[in-house]
């Protein structure tokens, strides 16, 4: 009777230590790869000093031309300011010359919580591609991502065009 409850108790050790390391979940520990993803849109991510850029990828436009997407958050609270974009060495026409980036405040371009916009004139890059994107800022380093370009459809069909172009507020000017 011992050695049947010794016998059943080791089998379920055997499994449970199984499970776990088929999984990933035991042995791999801090460093495992499902542990280190970071990027969980289409969009690519990059910093710059306490400036996160954060989910920039182009959607492709019927005339050829290519609408930002992204977010730029300034989380220190020395101002700064995004003062251009370049996409494969086209400069991005902007809905306002400079963009205040105050700490916290977020400046987003495109989507429903838009407070920018901007375009690519002929890009004329395919769905699926990925293109050098540069962002310039005043005081911080310059950051440059290859983001991919999205077509203008599913998720994306409202993106670019101009009923998506925001007028640049006061405080963005």
């Amino acid at each position: 009777m011992l050695n049947s409850r010794l016998h059943k108790s080791a089998g379920l050790v055997v499994a449970a230590a199984s499970v776990l390391l088929l999984s990933a979940c035991g042995a791999s520990g801090p460093d495992a790869p499902t542990r280190n993803i970071k990027q969980v849109s289409d969009g690519v991510e990059a910093d710059s000093g306490s400036i996160a850029v954060r989910d920039v990828l182009l959607v492709a436009q019927p005339d050829g031309s290519a609408a930002i997407v992204g977010t730029f958050i300034n989380e220190g609270s020395t101002p700064d300011s995004l003062v251009g974009i370049s996409v494969n060495g086209v400069t991005a026409n902007l809905s306002a010359p400079t963009f205040a980036l105050l700490q916290n405040k977020p400046v987003i371009f495109s989507g429903d919580s838009a407070t920018a916009s901007g375009s690519v004139p002929g890009l004329n890059a395919a769905s699926g591609a990925r293109v050098p994107v540069t962002v310039f800022f005043k005081s911080a380093s310059s950051v440059t991502l290859s983001a991919i370009v999205r077509a203008k459809s599913d998720y994306f069909a409202s993106v670019g065009g101009a009923a998506a172009a925001p007028s640049a507020s006061p405080a963005n000017k």
